[in-house]
Parts: C-alpha cells; structure tokens; sequence
C-alpha cells in the first residue's frame, strides 16, 4: 500500500482537495490527473478517513468538544504565521484591469525534467488597516497546468473557483500532485481580483514552490509571464516568484529561541566561517538564515544586518581548502535581494569542509561604531535533504565578542522563534493553521448552538420537574380533600342510611307495639304482631352489624315498586295509600346506590308522614324520564311550620344532598303537605360512571 509523510498528508487538507470536517474550507479543487494520478489519489484518501466530510450538525456535544480539543492541540503542535516587517521584495504583479474578467498568467519553467509532488502558492499581503493582515490580488478563479519539453499544452491538475472558498486568508494554498514529472509548471488566472489600495484588478503573488521532496525546484529557476515587469516597482518583479523568500517568518511551536552569531570586524581579515563536516558528503544546497531584527519600533537595524553584500560558499576534501571549488555564490545588489532565509542550490558536489567567505562584509551605520559586522541565525548545509551542519561548531577567524552570540548558534538548528523547520513542512504547517483556524470559530458556533440548546432543554426541564413537583403537591392534597370528603360523605351517608333505616325500623316497631297493645284479647294478632316485631328487631340488628352493606346497597331488590309498597305497607299499615309510578325502566337502569338512596328517601318521609302528620291518608308518585326523576309524597295531615328551607328536615335535606338533586316541601290549599325530590338525570348518569 502507497504511504505518505505527514507533509504530504497535511498538504492533501491544505490543498483543497477534500473538504475538512464540518465543511470547514469548502476548497474543494477539481483534479484532473494522469493515470498514474487516478490511482494513487483513492489510496491517499483512504489513507485519511479523518478528513471525510461531516456535518457539524450530525455531531454530538461530546464529538465537538473532542474536534475542539483535537485542533487546540493541533494548533500549539504548527507553526505561527508571524510576518515581516521593513522592506523586502513582495513578488510579482500583473497589469492593472478594469473588469475581473481577464487572462493572466506566470510559468516557471524548470531546470530539467523533474518528479514533483507539491506546488505551493504563497500569496502577496496587504495591511488593512481594519482587518489587519490578508491576501492581496490572489485570483478567484484558476487553475494549475504542468507538462513537460515534449507537452507543451500540458494537464489540469488542479483547478479553483469562487465557490472553493479559498479567501480571507493570509496562509500559503498547498496542492499535492504525487507521482507527476514536469519541466514546467504554469498559473492560469480566468478571474482576478481586485487590489486593496484601488480597486483594480491585478494576478498577484509572492513565491511559487515546485516541490520534489524536499527539494524547491522551482528556486531561482526561469520565469515568465503574461505582463511585463511593473516599470514603477523594484519590489515587484517575475524573478522574485522564485527567489525563496515569502512574507512568513519562520516561527515554529517547537523548541527554545536562540540568538544570532554577531561578531564586528575590527581588522582587515577577510572573515570567513569553515565546518568540518566530519567525512566526505554530497551536498547540493544551503540555507543561511540572517539574524533576528530589534523589537523596537522603528527598529534600530535594516533587514541585510550582518549578511555580506557579496560572499562565497566553498566545498573542498582538504582543511587547507587548496583544493577548493566555488559551490555557489550570493550577491546583494539592493535591499530587495534580501530576506529571512537566503536559499541556494547547486550541483551536488562531494565534500568534507564547507567555508564561507564574507568578500564584502556588511557595514551598518545604525550601531555607531567603525567596522563592518558579520551576522548569522544558522548556518545549514543540506545533503539528500540533511541538514549535515547541524551541532557542528564552526570555526571563524574572527572575535567572539559576545557569549550570548557565540559560533554554536550557527548550527543549534534554532532561529529567535525556537526550532528551524524544513521549508515544506513551514508551509504545510501554516496552511494546516489556516484550516484549523477557519474550523475553529464553526465548532465553537457549533457547540455554543448545542450548548444553549442543552440550557433550554435543562430549563424546561427543571421548569417540568417543578411544575410536576407542584403537580404532585397538588394531586396529593387534592387526593387529601377527596379523601377527607369521601370521609365526610361516607359519615353522612351512615348516619343517614342508619337514621333513616334504624329510625323506620324503630318506627315500625313502636307502631307494633302499639297494635299489641290494642289486641290483648286476641291472641292470633298478638301472635302475629309479636312475630312482625321480632322481624324488625332482627332487621334492624343486621342493619347495626352490616352497615357496610348499606353502604353497598346488599340485599336490595332490583323490584323498586315492590320495595316502594312493601315500605308503605310495613310502616304505613292503618293508612290509605296510592302509589303510581311513571318511567319505571329509567328507574332500574339506575345503579342499585341510587335506587337505595332514592329508596330510603322515600321511607324517611313516610316515617315523617307517620310520626308527625296525623293523617289518614297519602299518595305517592313518582315519574322519570331522560331529563328528570321526580318524586311527589303528599298527605292529608295538619302540614308543616316553617317556610323555605327551613320546613325541610334536616334528614331530607341530607339524603336529598347524597342523590345529587332538590327537595322541596309545600302546603297544597286544600291541606296536608307535599315533598318533592327532583333528580337531574345527568347528575345520577354522573354518578353511575
């Protein structure tokens, strides 16, 4: 299975070619490959699952709070995009456009014909004055095309539109293309964008990097390009897309700072700094980082501090360097030949010691005192992509003045910001940080959407949980007062079912006792008699044992007429009596607690009828429909005191209370009295349920 180092697999996220978790970049690039392209792109994607696209909305609160963990970490582990500062070239600059319809183009055409798999586009970077730092005039539409001397049209390999998302952005756009061989490599801007300063619309860019490994074969190599180099701005020119230096500097996240080698040149000596690289090694390229500049604004020194105008590296086998040869050799013609790292190649070449020889030193009339200087962050001698020179103290002809600045922080492999990194891996890293960094703010968004959403919840379920406590508070005192109630009536009703029952049996039993009295001389009534009172004493005596049944209704017939004139008869004997009813099938579709209340309703008021009336007679009818039940008793007696309610006994009016309906008593003109019981028959159908 085809592996990739973590620069290539960071740089497939940088480069655009998928989208990152959440949707997070949107720079999706549309490849068109070789066919050895097609085959290696499924496997790499398959070699980071991590990347696939999800919805920020199908993740949970724990997931997001892992991605935020993940990119914090992520973050402290890359490198900062820290920016320069004085003057510097800034790239190349098309000409100027009205309309953001325009061609533009640049190409870099290669040494040879080379195997690459990265191309890095730096963009140029405008200060606004708002916003602070962000890409100026890089193109919002275009496309990458690579070929070689015998392909002279080329192939798309990658391809980027407005819809990619690519910009606000101040990070390097990384495009892997594994596996492809180029002697050239071309930008095609279809859409431009326009400039800060003016509105104008421009192809603007700082450096192309053509990687082969670790390699930039695009350094210092051939450029052309659809406009001619700006006539007003030295700054800007065609050659400097390749001249290594970008805008960054190189802060890296890991490692401590160290302070550059200083050292003033008193003497006519000309200064020279030689490295024993310990045994013969082919080497093909070098790195000289240029010291770090004051903190103070303004600052005290210009940018070329310390670096000679002209200069000469040297390889050779002999520490005498008589058999020298000039590995390359550097120039400053003006400022903008200048920059944080100062990068040269050349043809490898076998050697053990390495010099450098300052031909014309730096001289700086900002520190105020005769001589030139000679300044250096590190010192790095690279062979198959090795920096071979690294904690090899070099030796120098000149005076260490200062032990913080001694020759060991030639080769520490440390700069001012902590560890020297590899170029590439300093561009994928800022390219990774500009991801993270736009994922960032949408998982916080995210997760302060799920977690205001956890709050209502929370709230509404502490509203809940409150609302069913006083729910639960009110069910049971509510249950209480049912209960106390339910008490209340079952009280009620015993004491009614036991006055109204017990006072009819009682009643019946003086009223036979009475009858005994008068038949002495007979003795088959007084038998008889006798017989019926020991019948109501035991009745009555059940009805004290059992008074749950009453509350039950237990020994109730389902014949209600029959109950009805079997009560007339017992406790009405010596009266003449009428009883008519009406609707008795609505009577008996009432459950048997009502027909016995309406029951012993009915025997309270004969009992009444008997013991206070005086009269000879009486009638009762009794008629139910579907609206209504009413029951009329009325006698012949001498009537009733009182008016209102207040002619209502108190036994009536409690039993009238437990069936639900009214009672009512009058005097008819003709004499006697008349009780009346309505029962709506909503309220008894109420009550069956």
């Amino acid at each position: 299975m085809t592996t990739f180092s973590y620069e290539e697999a960071d740089a497939l996220q940088c480069g655009s070619i998928v989208i990152l978790s959440g949707n997070i970049d949107s720079t999706t690039a549309k490849i068109s490959v070789s066919k050895a392209m097609r085959v290696i792109l499924p496997l790499l994607l398959l070699a980071l699952p991590s990347i696939a696209a999800v919805p920020l909305e199908d993740l949970s609160l724990t997931e997001l709070e892992q991605r935020l963990e993940s990119i914090d970490g992520e973050l402290e582990q890359l490198a900062s995009a820290s920016f320069q500062s004085g003057v510097g070239p800034i790239g190349f600059r098309s000409n100027t456009h009205k309309t953001s319809r325009e061609d533009e183009w640049v190409r870099v055409d290669l040494a040879q014909e080379e195997k690459i798999d990265e191309i890095v586009l730096v963009p140029s970077i405008w200060r606004d004055t708002k916003s602070g730092f962000r890409a100026d005039a890089f193109p919002t539409e275009f496309r990458i095309l690579v070929g070689t001397d015998s392909d002279s049209d080329g192939q798309v390999i990658a391809s980027f539109t407005s819809e990619d998302r690519l910009f606000p952005r101040t990070a390097p756009v990384v495009v892997p293309c594994p596996g492809t061989s180029a002697s050239w490599v071309k930008i095609e801007a279809t859409q431009l964008s326009a400039r800060a300063w003016d509105g104008l619309f421009i192809l603007q860019l700082s450096e192309i990097f053509v990687f082969s490994g670790e390699e930039n074969v695009a350094l210092r190599q051939s450029v052309s390009a659809s406009s001619p180099d700006s006539k007003f701005g030295l700054s800007r020119k065609k050659e400097y897309l390749v001249d290594g230096f970008v805008p960054y500097l190189l802060d890296a996240a890991q490692g401590e700072q160290s302070l550059a080698f200083v050292s003033e040149i008193k003497s006519a000596v000309q200064p020279t700094l030689t490295i024993d690289l310990g045994a013969p090694l082919p080497i093909n390229r070098i790195h000289l980082h240029t010291t770090e500049l004051s903190d103070t604004v303004p600052q005290t020194e210009t940018v070329d501090f310390g670096i000679p105008r002209h200069l000469v590296v040297e390889g050779g086998m002999e520490p005498d360097f008589s058999d020298a040869v000039v590995l390359t050799e550097y120039r400053m013609n003006s400022i903008f030949d200048i920059g944080p790292i100062i990068v040269r190649r050349f043809p490898e070449t076998i050697c053990r010691f390495v010099r450098m020889v300052a031909l014309e030193p730096h001289r700086s009339d900002a520190r105020g005192v005769e001589g030139a200087q000679l300044g250096l962050a590190e010192f790095e001698i690279f062979s198959n992509s090795r920096n071979v020179a690294l904690g090899i103290v070099p030796s120098c002809n000149l005076e260490v003045v200062s032990p913080e600045r001694s020759l060991s922080a030639l080769t520490d492999g440390r700069n001012l910001y902590g560890q020297i990194i590899p170029t590439r891996r300093w561009m994928n890293e800022l390219a990774r940080r500009h991801n993270l960094e736009v994922e960032r703010p949408r998982i916080v968004s995210a997760l302060n959407t799920k977690h205001e959403r956890q709050t209502t919840l929370i709230n509404r379920l502490a509203w809940l949980v409150a609302l069913l406590t006083i729910g639960i508070i009110l069910i049971i005192l509510v249950d209480r007062m049912f209960r106390m109630r339910h008490v209340t009536r079952v009280r009620e009703r015993l004491a009614a079912d036991l006055h109204d029952e017990l006072g009819a049996n009682l009643h019946t039993i003086g009223l036979l006792s009475d009858l005994a009295a008068e038949s002495g001389e007979s003795p088959d009534q007084l038998a008889t008699l006798h017989r019926r009172i020991r019948s109501e004493t035991e009745r009555s005596g059940r009805a004290v044992r059992h008074c749950t049944d009453m509350l039950e209704a237990v020994g109730v017939s389902n014949d209600f007429e029959e109950d009805m004139r079997r009560a007339s008869r017992r406790i009405m004997s010596r009266l003449e009596n009428e009883i008519t009813i009406e609707g008795l099938g609505f009577i008996d579709a009432l459950n048997r607690r009502t027909r016995y209340d309406l029951f012993l309703f009915y025997k309270e008021c004969l009992v009444n009828i008997s013991r206070h009336a005086e009269a000879t007679k009486f009638s009762t009818h009794l008629k139910a429909d579907r609206k209504l039940i009413e029951l009329v008793i009325s006698d012949n007696g001498h009537g009733i005191s009182g008016s209102g309610e207040n002619r209502v006994p108190s036994s009536l009016k409690r039993r009238a209370r437990i069936l639900g309906g009214k009672v009512n008593i009058e005097s008819p003109e003709n004499g006697g009295t008349r009780v009346t019981l309505r029962l709506p028959t909503w309220k008894l159908a109420l009550r069956r349920t």
